[in-house]
């Protein structure tokens, strides 16, 4: 054992070295394995970037320049004339196309009523009967005072005739001086006397004959009747009524209207107004009668704008053979007036509003051209332009906020403008 004891133990040294030495070569060995790792990794992450930077260089190069040679594609709509008729509507007020307040022209009693309202009566038709027992008498009296004045003419003129006889029997005498002069004197003016009395019998004679016609006439209007065929829309009176005539203050007995035609006023806007005359047809429409509408003509103008309103009065005449409208009914007049002043309709859907007014965008050969409108009249979807466009223009609808002039633009099938 002591013997083989020295050379065990440097064995063991030598083991013991090499056991020491290989762990410290594997360390280094996996150092530079992990290293190089490392610098795999880093040169891998930063290849990684290089790429997906270069990637999104190359990427924002290609939007840039797809921006740059992009042509949007828009909607357009084919500009078309207006038509040559412009239709105007208007509220109006139904009338009737004539009415008459029936007054007493003599005093009395209604004696007798023979209408009502909503009664459709015929010219000459009997609507009261009015008693005035004190115009009788008045009546008798003035016609036995001219019977009294027809006899005093009788007797005028019997004296003028022995005036004349006696004058015509003197006047040789006196020539001959057989009669005194002054006797002939009194015989030619005793003439002339008898002659202004025949004068005055006549003239006394026929103002009796006026005053009796006066009273006739009253006792005519006792007889209250309707002056045009037409219905009864108001009544006054009733049997026992007292009524009075007077030109001031006359007893208001009934309302007449005559509704075969109604009629119609409207105020016309200036911009409408030319072109508007009589003969141009009309449409009237009534809420309440939904399926059906009245035709008719505008039959006479005023030829002036009321300075106030900047408006013409204009009436609408519209046959009512079957008595469906009646006076009184609001309703819309629709105005068909040759229009004077060309124009064209664009969709509002084009129109740009912006600090420059209103314009439109026109595409021409793909190119953007901005133009300023003028317009007349706002018709909701739709607006009516007299300037800055022509027939067959496309617009762009419903252009975007950054659209600017010049820019290049691809349009869609247009779509016409009706």
């Amino acid at each position: 054992m002591n013997f083989n004891g020295p050379i065990d133990a440097e064995r063991v040294t030598e083991t013991d070295r090499d056991q020491d030495v290989a762990p410290r070569r594997s360390a280094r060995r996996g150092g530079r394995l992990a290293g190089f790792g490392l610098i795999l990794v880093a040169g891998t992450a930063l290849a990684t970037g290089a790429w997906s930077h270069y990637a999104e260089h190359r990427e924002v190069l290609a939007t840039a320049e797809q921006a740059r040679d992009f042509v949007p594609q828009v909607r357009v709509a084919t500009v078309e004339p207006s038509d040559g008729i412009d239709v105007v509507k208007l509220p109006a007020t139904t009338s009737a196309f004539a009415s008459a307040n029936i007054f007493a022209r003599a005093s009395g009693y209604i004696a007798t009523r023979a209408v009502d309202i909503g009664d459709h009566v015929k010219a000459g038709q009997l609507l009261a009967e009015i008693v005035a027992p004190e115009l009788d008498h008045q009546i008798a009296q003035a016609e036995a005072t001219l019977a009294q004045l027809n006899w005093s003419f009788q007797q005028a003129q019997a004296n003028r005739t022995l005036a004349q006889v006696t004058w015509d029997r003197d006047r040789p005498l006196v020539d001959k001086g057989w009669v005194t002069a002054q006797q002939g004197t009194i015989d030619e003016q005793t003439l002339k006397a008898q002659e202004a009395a025949v004068s005055v019998a006549q003239a006394n004679i026929r103002a009796e004959e006026a005053q009796l016609q006066v009273l006739r006439q009253q006792k005519l209007y006792q007889r209250v009747v309707a002056p045009f065929d037409g219905v009864i829309t108001q009544r006054n009176i009733d049997v026992g009524s007292l009524v009075q005539a007077d030109a001031t203050s006359g007893t208001f007995m009934f309302t007449l209207q005559q509704g075969n035609v109604i009629r119609t006023q409207v105020f016309v806007p200036q911009d409408a107004a030319f072109g508007l005359k009589p003969g141009i047809a009309a449409v009237v429409r009534v809420p309440e009668i939904p399926n059906r509408t009245f035709p008719g003509t505008v039959t006479r103008i005023a030829d002036a704008l009321q300075p106030s309103s900047r408006t013409l009065l204009t009436e609408v005449d519209i046959p009512n053979p079957d008595a469906a409208l009646t006076s009184g009914i609001y309703c819309t007049v629709e105005l068909h007036i040759p229009r004077q002043t060309p124009s064209f309709r664009v969709s509002a859907d084009a129109v740009i509003f912006n600090g420059d007014g209103m314009q439109v965008a026109v595409v021409d050969h793909g190119v953007v051209h901005l133009r300023k409108i003028g317009v007349l009249r706002d018709l909701g979807r739709e607006l009516e332009v007299d300037s800055g466009i022509k027939r067959g223009d496309q617009v762009i609808l419903n252009p975007t906020v950054d659209l600017a002039d010049g820019a290049k633009v691809r349009a869609r099938p247009p779509t016409a403008v009706s």
